[in-house]
């Protein structure tokens, strides 16, 4: 993959990374517009409460104000997970032409490691690229996850 691929996603990279700084999970996401950043995302639903604020979501409904229109089909959007059923079906709606993630989420996955969503007939299909800096992002998250549960036993005197 080009250099602009490891930019993008160096940048959703960044993002996470940010995420993981405000006790979120660490997800990060960006759309991309003419080899521009157009819309951006991080993980937000402990902070915001709310099982919608994912990153892929804040980045698409960034990426629609930005360029005045739902239809992203001219956009890419790099993510550091596999997105879930929900953020692949904001792609599928918003007609993103390719997606390029990090790690693979085996819990739930839906670009093919749980379920691959975009195996059904669907009006739009964009083409997948997963386990992009896969080793990097995976790392990001089994380190965050490591001092939650480290956090939890410490408190539970374990």
């Amino acid at each position: 993959m080009s250099n602009k691929n490891n930019e993008f996603m160096e940048a959703a990279y960044k993002l996470a990374k940010q995420a993981a700084d405000i006790g979120e999970v660490p997800v990060g996401a960006v759309v991309v517009h003419k080899n521009t950043i157009v819309g951006t995302g991080i993980n937000r639903r402990e902070t915001e409460k709310n099982a919608l604020c994912h990153a892929e979501i804040e980045a698409i409904n960034n990426a629609c104000k930005s360029l005045d229109g739902w239809r992203l089909w001219d956009c890419e959007l790099y993510v550091t997970l596999e997105p879930c059923p929900m953020c692949t079906g904001a792609i599928i709606n918003s007609r993103i032409k390719r997606v390029v993630f990090g790690a693979y989420d085996k819990k739930s996955g839906s670009c093919g490691s749980v379920i691959n969503l975009l195996d059904y007939p669907y009006n739009h299909k964009p083409v997948i690229t997963g386990g992009y800096m896969e080793d990097k992002c995976a790392e990001l998250l089994t380190d965050f996850f490591k001092k939650l549960r480290y956090k939890k036993n410490s408190k539970e005197g374990i």
